[in-house]
């Protein structure tokens, strides 16, 4: 099968990974699906604890065992089940084939070996080429993400860079092999307003330059809007909305996604208006409640929610929802703004 074949790279079919605990077993991830097609951005937005990230790890078989375990489901790329290949395969699968640029652009870099080292290693580590071939490309890399004075910086080490600068690197790193999808998980964190801008226009720009996929994991609503093609909402280690960006922000269809919509901060808004948070706690992966997992924070809940967890349908064409009044909210039966 060719991996192109309907425009889509990845395919992630009904992915559950728990995690076994002295407490109990954790639902991260519980049936996710979804596809990414070719040079697509796709977001992935919740809460903390929503099982964005656990997502991501599963992917790229980064997921600590134990206590952790992919317990169900298909990862195609390239028409190869992720979840099948070998130590080897895999190893030359990661940061070939499919990159991770990690939240904490410190901890991500060895602090005992230079910029220039840990560029040139991830470079080696998949391509047969010399030190020297290996150092050009290094250079060329670090000019590609806006790092000024090449060779000085080349033979610095972490600390002497800012946060800003080290997340460029840590996209060098991530770029280097130009592989065909490039995972973001939440990469602006750490940073300021300005440098986030920055990092997520330079994101932009080297997705267009090497014609690859990205996933952006985040909880900025902000960054969905602006860089994002198609968004998956997640809640408790399941999706609860899925659709393009336009979409989402003008006809959101489940309690979740209005709540987090609620909670935007808006430019121009009345003095007034004030910020509506979501009630209460996301529960705990160890013990979720019977029925709609969402309810017991749902302005919208009916007794059908006690029960029943509600199946993720299509409610119209490409917008899918987990909500048994999905529809009403389509509708206009029930007011958004509730």
């Amino acid at each position: 099968m060719d991996f192109l074949e309907n425009n889509k790279i990845l395919e992630v079919k009904n992915l559950k990974t728990y995690f076994y605990t002295d407490n109990g077993m954790v639902k991260a991830v519980d049936g996710v699906s979804f596809d990414l097609k070719v040079m697509e951005t796709l977001g992935i937005v919740g809460e903390t604890g929503s099982g964005k990230s656990v997502t991501a790890l599963s992917i790229l078989r980064l997921i600590p065992q134990p206590p952790g375990k992919i317990v169900e489901g298909e990862i195609i790329f390239d028409g190869k089940n992720i979840l099948n290949m070998g130590i080897k395969e895999l190893q030359n699968f990661r940061g070939n084939r499919i990159s991770m640029i990690f939240q904490d652009p410190m901890t991500s870099l060895n602090p005992v070996f230079t910029i220039g080292n840990q560029l040139m290693e991830a470079i080696i580590a998949h391509r047969k080429v010399s030190k020297k071939e290996a150092r050009e490309e290094s250079f060329r890399l670090l000019e590609m993400v806006g790092i000024p004075d090449i060779k000085r910086r080349f033979t610095s080490y972490p600390h002497e860079f800012s946060g800003g600068m080290r997340q460029r690197v840590i996209i060098a790193m991530a770029i280097a092999n130009s592989p065909s999808i490039l995972i973001a998980d939440e990469p602006t964190t750490a940073l300021d307003v300005t440098i986030q801008a920055q990092i997520l226009e330079l994101m932009n720009e080297l997705k267009e330059k090497t014609k690859s996929s990205v996933i952006i994991i985040t909880h900025d609503l902000g960054v969905v809007a602006k860089y994002v093609d198609r968004v998956m909402v997640m809640y408790a280690g399941k999706p609860v909305e899925f659709s393009d960006v336009d979409t989402l922000f003008y006809k959101p269809c489940h309690p979740y996604t209005l709540g987090l919509m609620k909670s935007i901060t808006r430019l121009y808004a009345e003095k007034k208006d004030r910020l509506k948070p979501i009630e209460g706690l996301p529960p705990s992966l160890i013990d979720l409640p019977k029925g709609c997992i969402f309810r017991v924070r749902c302005d919208y809940k009916i007794e059908v929610c006690k029960k029943t967890y509600p199946p993720l349908l299509e409610i119209e064409p490409k917008h899918y929802v987990a909500c048994f009044r999905s529809k009403k909210f389509l509708s206009g039966e029930l007011s958004r703004g509730g």
